[in-house]
């Protein structure tokens, strides 16, 4: 057993997260993270509206009786979310730990704390992560450049901004982004955090609700199997290479590319298409660097038990052996 910070605070045996996910952090996923002794977290927005997360949660509870938390990811939209009403939800429903990421959670601390929710936030830079201890929050997952999704825009990777972040953090300390095996949970802990969030890894398991393809697709990539776009519009996204991102690549390099130019390629209704009917090219999707580690679909349990298990090999083995 890996006994962790992370793993006493909340009450889990692996000190390993699922964090938010869209279209893929639903209860069956999470259930399942769950019963393997991870901490999974459902997706607030990808649940739809306020009332359609408190079922999603039900569900969630329906399947597991271990913790498990809700995603609210804070960001700027044309059309007004309701944040608050999602915050109320995630309250009225009992869950007790949030994993907030995107904009400054500040706002919703306070209710959260008045009703004893524990919130981690989702952060990309050292800075950011200290700007997080200090309004309150229980634990920061300190994101990588080598993550899926946004990676923010001081392409620092893991293996500095890891313990630079322990450095400066008294708090709890997920490491986030290229981890995907024992190997980066151990690494995770050397550099000072306490435990690691997969999200790649963990859409490559039996019970993620994508796809085959896109399993099979995780599994076939290596690490170079990803573009970054956005980069010219300062909101620089990490997904899978295919034809589509590799034409908004293509896109940005002509210069003085705006949003409007690439907006139809990156809707989400055709990132939808790929994750729930296989249509490898019909958008983009998510994916980080750890697709090069990635060489099967187990369950959540057998991936989690294997993580944990040749952990602790590693930590009484090989490294008791160069110790010694």
């Amino acid at each position: 057993m890996l006994k962790t910070r992370f793993t006493e605070m909340f009450g889990v045996e692996a000190p390993i997260t699922c964090g938010g996910m869209t279209r893929v952090g639903g209860a069956e996923l999470i259930a399942a993270v769950d019963n393997a002794g991870a901490l999974g977290f459902i997706t607030a927005h990808s649940a739809g509206p306020p009332e359609a997360l408190a079922k999603e949660v039900q569900r969630c509870r329906d399947m597991t009786d271990k913790p498990f938390g809700v995603n609210l990811t804070i960001l700027p939209s044309i059309t007004p979310i309701p944040y608050d009403e999602y915050r109320e939800a995630i309250i009225a429903s009992g869950v007790k730990i949030v994993e907030t990421a995107g904009n400054n959670p500040q706002p919703h601390l306070p209710r959260f704390k008045e009703a004893g929710v524990k919130v981690i936030h989702k952060c990309t830079s050292v800075r950011h992560a200290v700007k997080a201890q200090s309004i309150g929050v229980d634990c920061v997952s300190i994101d990588g450049f080598e993550c899926a999704g946004h990676p923010g825009e001081d392409d620092v990777g893991g293996l500095i901004l890891f313990p630079a972040t322990a450095d400066r953090l008294s708090i709890p300390i997920i490491a986030s982004g290229g981890m995907a095996d024992a190997r980066g949970l151990v690494a995770a802990l050397a550099l000072g955090c306490d435990g690691a969030n997969m999200g790649t890894r963990f859409m490559a398991t039996k019970e993620a609700p994508i796809h085959e393809n896109v399993k099979k697709q995780i599994v076939a990539n290596d690490e170079r199997a990803t573009n970054l776009i956005f980069r010219t519009l300062h909101n620089t996204a990490r997904v899978a290479r295919n034809a589509v991102s590799d034409q908004v690549v293509e896109i940005e390099k002509r210069g003085n590319a705006s949003f409007a130019d690439v907006k139809d390629l990156v809707a989400g209704a055709r990132g939808a298409i790929v994750l729930e009917k296989g249509e490898m090219d019909a958008g983009i999707w998510s994916a980080g660097q750890t697709q090069g580690l990635i060489h099967d679909i187990p369950s959540c349990k057998e991936l989690v038990a294997r993580i944990v298990r040749e952990a602790e090999e590693i930590i009484r083995g090989r490294l008791a052996k160069i110790a010694a």
